[in-house]
């Protein structure tokens, strides 16, 4: 039932990025919820066009985070921060380029998850040489599972 309703949310990607195409191609887009003006990418439908394209590989690292099941699952925070700032820069709509100066900014998570998943690395390397345990048994073993969605989200906050 969960696999299904997954899957059907990565099926749903091509849908959710041809959504910048209902968008008008004027640098005004009224709707009744909000209104958008696009200034510097000078047509809404541009602008859409470019967080969408941040926007699903994004929510594609979340679907994979939450469902990974392997030990190294941390090392995709890193794609994650890297997205989530790209998007904060689309919506922000200053004159910089959107992927300049970003490795700046992913230093701090990259230096805890590279060292972190290395060490665990280690760990599992290091058992493989002392004990008979096959490399699925110590996966299992490094592996934080909590039961349900809500169990996995709360053990990152």
């Amino acid at each position: 039932m969960l696999g299904s309703f997954i899957a059907t949310l990565i099926a749903m990607c091509p849908i959710l990025f041809s959504f910048y195409e209902s968008v008008p191609q004027t640098m005004s887009w009224d709707t009744f919820l909000f209104k958008y003006y696009s200034g510097t990418y000078e047509s809404a439908q541009y602008a859409m066009w470019v967080l969408t394209g941040k926007l699903i590989p994004l929510y594609l690292f979340f679907i994979w985070f939450f469902t990974c099941r392997h030990w190294w699952y941390h090392a995709l925070l890193v794609p994650i921060v890297m997205y989530s700032f790209q998007i904060i820069k689309v919506i922000s709509v200053d004159n910089n380029p959107i992927d300049e100066f970003q490795l700046i900014y992913l230093l701090p998570i990259m230096i805890l998850v590279i060292p972190t998943i290395y060490l665990i690395r280690a760990r599992i390397f290091n058992k493989i040489n002392e004990a008979t345990k096959s490399m699925q048994e110590l996966e299992d073993e490094f592996k934080i599972s909590p039961k349900n969605f809500w169990g996995k989200v709360k053990q990152y906050f």
